[in-house]
Parts: structure tokens; sequence; C-alpha cells
């Protein structure tokens, strides 16, 4: 009885990898697809993971779109399915990938099954095109893993049997607490070293600075949006001198092209004079990397979804620059604030985060949603249950 893991971006492989190591512990066959929808962060995952796979697609090409994802994802698994024949295939979350690789399954009859489901933000174009990829998966799977009860609710609102929904937490918890247990703080910031070159020792061991990890990458935010999260971030920085801003830069074109033009610096030429000194652009980080820097940062800002589920396990605010969010357990819980596109909404909410103690302690101290470690083993459960019994779900 075999799997099929397929997947092709850095988060994909942050949460479906523990479901994969689970399985293969149990001595199960798990064939591992990669489309490589993102190459170069991906392969950081794979690499630090010490996962082989077994058909990587290479379908990535300079200005992909949306369109070259779906058509090669598809016509290159039909080939392999029908040659692996798996008794199960695994996506995970709202990619192109997943949603692809649900259809190309679908077509070939073979159950799917779709670990974090659920999210919602009932917006079919925020985020694009993640929020109906994830919509349409649902509505493929045969296997659904939702991270939260409010998750299971809208599954069950859009007619999904609740025999067919488990709520199981958050695989991408597993991952972030496996890999802090292996962590060294000395390693890391002899590594992190190479990154901030001669400032590497101020930026990570002076406690005096209150750092600010960003990212930004969403395909809705591209053009304006990007503008106001860096206007604000140069506005930031400019008002707290002591405050550090650490942003690793994402490949996309659409993102590299406005953070630079505004914040203007790399660690070796500032090229703008009028860009404050404690602003730090990187290239994109490893994942353990990451994580290591979520854990010394004061605030988060993002418009990851992951990172909305791993910071408050790490008891650090996040502050999502975006208008929606599909993780509005984060919201309701008080680890996440949803802040919009606007540069002084964006500036205000972390001014407000650096000057009062008490909004921080709430915030920080607020408990995380999103589950408990033990996902994976959850999952494993429900699939390998079905398969000792000799049955399979069918919709």
């Amino acid at each position: 009885m075999k799997f099929m893991a397929i997947f092709g971006t850095r988060p994909e492989a942050i949460k479906i990898i523990p479901v994969i190591k689970k399985l293969r512990e149990l001595g199960y066959q798990v064939i591992i697809c990669v489309t490589a929808q993102q190459r170069e962060m991906l392969d950081q995952s794979l690499d630090f993971f010490e996962i082989i796979p077994d058909y990587d697609l290479n379908i990535m090409v300079g200005c992909q779109d949306l369109f070259h994802v779906t058509i090669r994802v598809l016509e290159e698994l039909k080939n392999i399915l029908q040659e692996e024949k798996p008794y199960v295939v695994l996506v995970q979350g709202d990619t192109s990938t997943a949603f692809t690789a649900s259809l190309a399954a679908f077509y070939l009859q073979i159950p799917i099954a779709h670990i974090e489901a659920g999210l919602r933000t009932h917006n079919k174009y925020n985020p694009f095109p993640e929020e109906k990829n994830r919509h349409l998966i649902g509505v493929l799977a045969d296997y659904h893993f939702a991270p939260t009860e409010l998750a299971k609710d809208n599954l069950a609102k859009e007619g999904i049997p609740e025999s067919h929904i488990w709520v199981t937490g958050n695989t991408v918890i597993d991952t972030l607490l496996d890999v802090i247990n292996r962590q060294s703080s000395a390693v890391k910031q002899e590594e992190l070293g190479m990154y901030f070159k001669e400032k590497w020792k101020l930026i990570l061991t002076d406690d005096s600075q209150k750092r600010i990890l960003v990212t930004g990458h969403r395909r809705e935010s591209f053009g304006e949006d990007f503008r106001n999260i860096c206007l604000a971030l140069k506005e930031i920085a400019k008002k707290n001198p002591d405050t550090t801003i650490i942003y690793p830069v994402h490949l996309n074109p659409n993102v590299q092209k406005p953070v630079y033009k505004i914040l203007g610096s790399d660690l070796a030429n500032r090229i703008d004079s009028t860009v404050p000194k404690n602003i730090f652009l990187l290239e994109p980080l490893k994942y353990d990397h990451f994580v290591y820097l979520m854990s010394k940062s004061y605030i988060i800002m993002t418009d990851s979804g992951g990172i909305q589920e791993e910071a408050p396990s790490l008891h650090k605010p996040v502050l999502v620059m975006r208008d929606t969010t599909e993780r509005s357990e984060g919201i309701d819980a008080n680890t996440l604030r949803l802040v919009g596109m606007k540069k002084d909404m964006i500036a205000s909410a972390a001014q407000q985060l650096l000057d009062s103690k008490d909004v921080y302690g709430e915030m920080s101290g607020a408990i995380n949603p999103y589950g408990d470690g033990k996902a994976a083993g959850r999952i494993v459960d429900v699939l390998t249950k079905n398969l000792m019994s000799g049955r399979n779900i069918e919709k």
C-alpha cells in the first residue's frame, strides 16, 4: 500500500515532511514527487531535511505564471501516477502544485488526502490564487485534515461529511518544535554570521536591540501595496534607532524590485543614504536559520501563512500585512493582528508593540491555537487505520 506525496514549494515541504517521515517510520512506502514550483527555496528544505525526491519535475522558469504551473504539473503527473499507482496522494495547503496534483489524482480516481484543509477568507481573490486552490482541493479530496475546529466547520458548511474530516493541529508546529530541539544557539549565531558580516554579533547578541523580522511575498501585494510595506519599514526604522529590522527578501522579481528600490541597501553597499542603517536586507534563509531568527526577534511582520502559525509557539507577536487572513483563529486568540497594507496602519501597529509593554505582553503571552506538535501522528493514524481495515474513503 503505497503513498505519494506531491509538493513544490518550501512551505509545503516544511509541512508535509513530518507526515512522510512518520509513515516511513511505520514501514510504509512513500513516493516523493516535487514539482519545484519554487526551485532554490524548495531545495534548501530538501537538503536540510535530507529528503531525496523520487521524481523532480523541475518546472520552474523565469516569470512563470499560473497557466504554466498548472499545465506542466498536470501533464507531467499523468504518467507518473499511472506508473506508480499510489493508494493515496498526499497534498498540502493551497499552492497551484497542490491543486493541480489533486486534479490529476482525481482524473485517475486515486484518493486524495488534504493536509491543512478548511482554511478560508471567503474572498476568492484574496489570497490569490490560494483561496480558491484550497477550496477546489476540498471539493476533490477524500481525507480532510483540518488544523482547527474552525477549519472543520468551514468544510462542514461546504457539504463535506464530518466523517471525512479530522482536526489534527497543524504539522508546521511539528517541524518547528523538532528544529528548535535540535538547535544550538552558538552554532546558529556562527552560521548566521555569513549573512550579517561584521555586524552579526551586534544584531544577534545585543539584547538592547529589539529585532523585527520581516517577510513578504504574496501575489496580491505586488505593486503599490509592497511599496507601502517598504515605506512603513523605513519609517519604523527611522523612529526607532534601537530596533533592528531584518528582512530576508523573497527571490520573486516583483518583490525584489520594490524592496531594493525603496530600502535601497544590501550588506556590502548602502545605495541610498536616506535608508536607516538599522535595516538589513538578506537573501532567503535556510529554514533552521530562519527559525533561529524568529526565536531572537521581538516582533514578526509578515504576509506569510505559515509564520502566522509558527511564531505564536515562540511567543512572538505577529503583525499580518494583509487585508484578509484565512487564519482567523490567531486573530481571535490575540496571537496575530491584521494591519492591512497601508503605510500608516502598519507603522502605527508596530510602534504600539514597541512602546507598550502591556500590549506586547498580551500578544506574546497568548496561547497558540494551531497545535501541539503531534499533528503528523494524528494524520498517519487516520490513514493507516483506514488502510489496515481494508477500506478507503470514497466520496
